[in-house]
């Protein structure tokens, strides 16, 4: 089968790999219909993660069963099937506390098996990771590219709001433009938010911000953004969604949050552990900080009726989409800025 493959910086490449095979009997193979290009993936396309040579990549996967382990009970093969980024088993501690990103036996995709953007995969521990797509959205494209994202972006996006405690009537701040920016935007507009500002550097993707639900959108950079959130909010935001993961986003969310209020944080760290964070600013400030990966495979069954039902879409997040071969060509996209998040149909 086809694949994408890491071959260095800014090199990826369409290989010929070996064709995915049950290996345990919890596992099942998906034949890939929907996957996608993420943020999180041009930290290695840039070199600026480590990432050998030779791995597969995506870590977003939608498709459809074609055949299951015998020990595998909640789905069968000709299922239209979905899965979170993270691999879990669904019987551990972790998953029965909804937290299947710290499960004890799973993992992630392109790092525990197969990546995402190619032909097929073979999904572990296929009952706790997979999960059915209802018969109602099979055949419709357009609420299927609406149901993906609960992959991981919109799920994202979602746990910065948990994470953030957003409540109705209030005044959220999200700081980043990018997908899971963009989806925590709908995300605050969903739990009731009043108030949500966004802030980021591309004018584009702060309108589509605004059509997410954004009430008011900042470009500004550093220390005249903090002036003028601060100015904004009167001191600061009581929940804020830090949706970036660099240093310097972070310390823009500990500097703009209300005393007592939270900040949720999901961007993939990169630079706050070496740069050092403003913890005693926290600590004066009674503040929350709380996040990390998200739990995206409890949040489905959340999430989803709102997208069946029309009143949840974050399929404007995807404004390039590709076949396989297209792959190289979507990373490039996003690593120049042209595309914001890049969606690779079968």
């Amino acid at each position: 089968m086809r694949a994408a493959v890491f071959h260095g910086a800014h090199d990826i490449r369409i290989d010929e790999v070996p064709d995915p095979r049950i290996e345990k009997p919890t596992d099942a193979i998906v034949r890939i219909t929907r996957t996608a290009i993420c943020g999180s993936d041009l930290w290695f396309y840039r070199g600026q993660q480590d990432y050998a040579p030779g791995s597969r990549t995506g870590h977003e996967p939608m498709g459809v069963v074609e055949e299951v382990g015998p020990e595998v009970r909640h789905v069968r093969p000709g299922d239209l099937v979905l899965a979170p980024f993270a691999i879990s088993d669904g019987t551990c501690e972790f998953c029965h506390n909804d937290l299947p990103t710290a499960c004890t036996h799973g993992g992630f995709w392109a790092g525990m098996t197969d990546g995402a953007q190619g032909e097929a995969v073979r999904a572990p521990f296929a009952d706790g990771t997979l999960v059915r797509v209802p018969e109602r959205a099979h055949g419709n494209d357009a609420l299927l590219d609406a149901l993906f994202p609960l992959t991981d972006v919109m799920g994202t996006g979602h746990h910065a709001a948990v994470c953030a405690g957003v409540v109705p009537g209030s005044t959220a701040l999200v700081i980043g433009d990018g997908a899971v920016g963009l989806c925590g935007v709908l995300a605050a507009r969903r739990l009731g938010a009043e108030r949500i500002i966004a802030l980021g550097h591309h004018a584009d993707r702060l309108e589509k911000a605004r059509a997410f639900g954004a009430t008011d959108v900042v470009d500004s950079h550093g220390d005249e953004a903090v002036e003028t959130l601060l100015e904004m909010t009167r001191g600061g935001a009581r929940h804020v969604l830090e949706c970036v993961g660099s240093a310097s986003s972070m310390q823009q969310a500990i500097q703009l949050v209300r005393p007592g209020g939270a900040i949720g944080y999901v961007g993939v760290p990169h630079g706050p552990a070496e740069e050092g964070l403003d913890i005693m600013s926290l600590f004066f400030k009674n503040a929350t900080f709380r996040g990390g990966p998200a739990p995206v495979r409890a949040y489905m069954k959340t999430l989803m009726p709102d997208v069946l039902d029309g009143t949840l879409d974050p399929s404007p997040v995807f404004d390039m989409t590709v076949d396989l071969d297209g792959v190289p060509e979507g990373y490039a996209a996003m690593h120049d800025r042209k595309a914001l998040k890049v969606l690779v149909k079968a």
